[in-house]
């Protein structure tokens, strides 16, 4: 029974994270691409939800505004979901009359984003965060796909440019990762979901967002929902920061797993494969396998050191999980930050793993996130 659980134990979160996006990597050249028709100028509405931005908005407002696509029209609906800061002069300090500010009272992202796109206008909705800045080229790089029948949204790139020089270091390799698998994911045609940090999506596609769901994810699911592909789009950058705080990196992992299993309970017939196919078998490995990984890190190595004395083999993977573990201590310990960078990254992937599996526990009593705070991130 120890050796069963042991495999058990091991061979899943290996599958996750590594064996999902290898197989994907040796299917995706018996894969037929997609080419792009005919760009044609379509009519864009870019929508922002913001808490206390007043740091950032009129730098993003501008970013967006200096887009070099020549959109048939273009609409900025920015949505202040009771900001107790400048955030709303500052976004009208701006004077564009394609800016519509809206002052509203504290309702939650979810219901601020369903605010704003009520009043969008265009035949494409463009979802940023409020803190990010585009590149020139960000918005006709990401719109090409769109061109393509059946591809229904498009996710763009997001790249931490400048990590500092905590556990940041780990945010930056993950989203190098998460780079990999996304591309092995579209060259498939199951890519599962984008970040909201830029993501486009076809209007009469989009759904409201319900309460406590990870928003990104919700939106990002519309299109295979209605039998459309999403599409990734590396060239369309989006330039974010990075988090070196362990505590804040935790608080954020435990908020993403429970949303992000909400959004799975919310969007649970995506996950038949006798309905959805390759994508519901990417969505179960990408998202719900993924999540659960983490808890069974601790049965790992119990049973492991049950099973010392059966053999090298085993001594040796128990050695490498305790050692594996205490770099990782060591690396948050080291708050000037004057160990290798192998620490700092242990010391993330132990923060991020232990802020899952405190998240599925928080899900599973129930428990769920009724506002946020873009602030609690940074």
């Amino acid at each position: 029974m120890a050796e069963f659980i042991f495999w058990l134990c091991l061979l899943l979160p290996l599958y996750a994270w590594l064996g999902y996006p290898l197989l994907l990597s040796l299917a995706a050249p018996f894969c037929a691409r997609r080419e792009p028709g005919p760009q044609v100028p379509l009519t864009v509405s870019v929508v922002i939800a913001a808490h206390n931005e007043q740091r950032h908005i009129e730098q993003k407002l501008r970013s967006v505004l200096n887009q070099d696509y020549a959109a048939a029209s273009l609409q900025i609906v920015l949505a202040s979901d009771g900001s107790s800061d400048r955030t709303v002069a500052c976004a009208r300090a701006v004077n564009d009359p394609r800016i519509q500010v809206l002052d509203l009272p504290r309702l939650g992202k979810a219901a601020a984003l369903n605010r704003a796109v009520s009043l969008c206008q265009g035949e494409v909705l463009v979802f940023t965060d409020a803190d990010n800045q585009w590149a020139d080229d960000t918005l006709r790089q990401l719109l090409v796909p769109l061109a393509t029948p059946g591809v229904g949204g498009c996710a763009g790139q997001m790249i931490i440019p400048r990590p500092g020089k905590g556990l940041s270091l780990g945010d930056s390799l993950y989203r190098h990762f998460e780079g990999w698998v996304r591309r092995v994911e579209n060259r498939t045609g199951c890519m599962v979901s984008a970040d909201g940090a830029l993501l486009a999506l076809r209007r009469e596609l989009f759904q409201p967002i319900p309460p406590q769901v990870n928003d990104d994810f919700f939106i990002s699911t519309c299109a295979p929902a209605a039998g459309q592909h999403l599409v990734y789009v590396p060239e369309a950058v989006v330039l974010d920061y990075g988090v070196d705080e362990a505590g804040k990196q935790f608080r954020r992992r435990q908020r993403v797993t429970v949303g992000g299993l909400l959004s799975l309970s919310a969007r649970r017939q995506l996950l038949n494969p006798l309905r959805h196919g390759l994508y519901a078998i990417a969505l179960i490995s990408h998202k719900l396998l993924r999540r659960l990984a983490p808890v069974l890190l601790l049965p790992l190595l119990l049973s492991n050191l049950w099973l010392l004395d059966d053999g090298a083999f085993y001594r040796w993977t128990c050695s490498m999980q305790l050692l594996g573990y205490a770099v990782a201590l060591v690396g948050l310990l080291d708050a000037g930050h004057r160990l290798p960078k192998p620490f700092r990254l242990a010391a993330y992937v132990l923060v991020t793993l232990a802020g899952m599996c405190v998240g599925l526990w928080q899900f599973l009593r129930g428990h769920s996130y009724q506002q946020w705070n873009p602030d609690q991130n940074r």
